[in-house]
């Protein structure tokens, strides 16, 4: 058997050249963070080396970046201009034990949304133009680089969560929105998880403009915390934390916090998952109904985190456990997102699709990828 190779291409052209004299499967990477499955891939190429934001236009909200720029530059670049991507995409690495510098490809292709999903969507809602190279070794582009452009949009959603398993990414364009002035932390403690589900399901619905809403049956002091985020301009952050606080008077345990730094702290640390940080086991994250939450995070046992107001619960399990067995059928999916060396390939890291869904993608696959040289087997 051939030694695998590392790819680097400088230049979208090089990397079209790659994937069309390519006669072994590859494995698509951009900054190595964010290896969550296995493939059958026996090369490998990195966007690592198409680097560099092309375009960022602070008066249109609009930034575009070749697709292995990485994501700390961009942040810098934005937070210059006091803007921000909204989508809050999470750093993979504490939670993987992985190095390597996250990439806004690896962002794209694994559509990293973050605490802030649910109240400005995902990372493929702040999606607006693409450029990748397909399984045949064409370019594509799509999509534009202002707002106004829609042209090809579900093309452009489509990439975002494919894994590179439909193309690999070599530029992206993004919207990017204003950073908030203010921020503020609504903290119930005491909480069961059906309670806490109530409450973050109450808080979302009001008109209060909550942009996160967690919840840890076991807080890093020991006792169940549930947390409300709003933010914006000081007084209408002040006004709504506390129109919170007297809509959730009933219970016991109830503050305000303010302190940015704090925070800012907190919700990175329910971003990334950091309860299982550094803790033995594999993990999982489950998309659910926020209503079916309690029931699956009693299922699932162990330690658990709820993000987007019980609509995303982590979980962590012993190693090399099928925790779908243990959650039976229920409306949604689970992944799992970590799992140990030696476990890693004996169970799918993506749940099985509806068999519609599993044609259409089969379908996909076929058009973008006939060879089927991107990513085997990471998808099913």
């Amino acid at each position: 058997m051939t030694k695998s190779q590392i790819n680097c291409p400088r230049s979208e052209k090089e990397l079209a050249e790659f994937v069309r004299d390519a006669s072994r499967a590859i494995r698509v990477t951009g900054g190595d963070t964010r290896r969550i499955g296995s493939t059958q891939a026996e090369d490998v190429v990195s966007t690592s080396a198409l680097s560099g934001i092309t375009l960022y236009d602070p008066g249109a909200l609009t930034l575009v970046a070749k697709s292995g720029t990485p994501l700390l530059e961009i942040e810098n670049a934005l937070a210059a201009e006091n803007q921000r991507l909204a989508f809050e995409p999470m750093d993979h690495r504490s939670l993987l034990g992985t190095q390597g510098t996250s990439t806004i490809g690896g962002v794209v292709a694994a559509n990293v949304s973050g605490p802030r999903r649910v109240q400005v969507g995902a990372c493929r809602d702040h999606l607006l133009g693409v450029r990748f190279v397909d399984g045949r070794g064409d370019v594509i582009k799509n999509g534009g680089r202002v707002m106004k452009n829609v042209t090809g949009y579900d093309l452009v959603k489509l990439m975002a969560g494919s894994y590179g398993t439909l193309g690999i990414l070599s530029e992206v364009s993004l919207k990017v929105l204003p950073q908030v002035e203010a921020v503020a932390t609504v903290l119930i403690k005491g909480l069961t998880n059906s309670e806490a589900v109530s409450v973050m399901s109450r808080a979302m619905g009001s008109p209060y403009e909550v942009s996160g809403a967690a919840h840890m049956p076991l807080g890093m002091e020991g006792e169940a915390a549930t947390t409300l985020r709003v933010e914006g301009f000081h007084a209408s952050v002040a006004y709504r934390a506390q129109a919170l606080v007297e809509m959730f008077k009933g219970c016991s345990d109830i503050t305000v916090q303010t302190d940015p730094t704090r925070t800012a702290a907190a919700w990175q640390g329910i971003s990334e998952a950091a309860p299982f940080h550094n803790e033995a086991g594999d993990v999982w994250k489950i998309s659910c109904v926020p209503s079916d939450a309690p029931r699956l995070a009693q299922a699932a046992g162990g330690k658990i985190l709820f993000d987007w107001a019980g609509g995303l619960i982590w979980a962590l399990t012993t190693e090399g456990h099928d925790l779908r067995v243990d959650l039976g059928a229920f409306d949604g999916h689970a992944t799992r997102i970590r799992a140990g060396k030696d476990t890693v390939a004996d169970i799918p890291t993506f749940a099985p699709a509806h068999p519609l869904i599993e044609r259409l993608s089969v379908g996909l696959r076929e058009k973008f990828d006939p060879r089927g040289i991107l990513n085997p087997g990471l998808m099913g």
